[in-house]
């Protein structure tokens, strides 16, 4: 408390004083005499707590909202800023992307109407949307379309890593007291050839 009263350009004794002797703060006070005090915003927030004001706001907001209460009786009803998130505008291909992006079901909705039903938010597309803010939806568009071929070619890449893998485990499960190295002459013989790149056993002519 002291260290709040001491900013006051007044000296600290004569702030304890007017506190001391200050009238009570509630409705039946007047405005004049209600100005002519020093309140904590504490005691003001309270003071709009017990009579149903708003309570957000400045200790000048709080201020000047209680004096006009006292004097008229009337409860400001303060407007916030904030959008309603719930409501979008509409959107069209030339519509800007928007800071800190988020997924709403009518950014779906016309997601769906340009790509597809197939069309999802997936994480790709959710990082690239947050991170390019100021382009534009059809700019959206084009990277959807670009992240699902990189998904494709990153999944052939893996498929193949794996159709390697097996054909090594089953090579060994066959073939115990082989190297490596012959596995590997086998793999790439087999991968060559059109069909299944399956191990089999008559893949090991190749050896001789």
């Amino acid at each position: 408390l002291e260290r709040r009263l001491i900013k006051l350009n007044k000296p600290f004794d004569l702030i304890i004083r007017d506190i001391m002797n200050r009238p009570l703060l509630d409705k039946n006070l007047g405005s004049n005499e209600f100005k002519q005090y020093y309140y904590l915003k504490e005691e003001l927030i309270k003071f709009c707590k017990e009579n149903n004001l708003q309570t957000t706001g400045s200790k000048i907001e709080l201020t000047n909202r209680i004096i006009k209460f006292l004097d008229t009786g009337e409860k400001e009803v303060v407007k916030s800023n904030k959008k309603n998130k719930t409501i979008d505008e509409t959107i069209t291909l030339e519509s800007i992307i928007e800071e800190n992006f988020v997924c709403t079901e009518n950014k779906r909705i016309f997601f769906k109407e340009q790509i597809g039903k197939s069309f999802s938010f997936n994480v790709m597309f959710q990082k690239w949307l947050k991170n390019n803010s100021g382009k534009t939806y059809k700019d959206a568009i084009d990277a959807y379309y670009l992240i699902l071929e990189e998904k494709k070619n990153n999944k052939t890449n893996i498929d193949s890593q794996f159709e390697y893998n097996t054909y090594i485990r089953d090579f060994f499960n066959d073939n115990k007291d082989l190297k490596l190295e012959d596995a590997i002459k086998c793999w790439n013989y087999k991968k060559k050839n059109k069909g299944s790149h399956k191990y089999e056993k008559d893949d090991l002519k190749v050896l001789k």
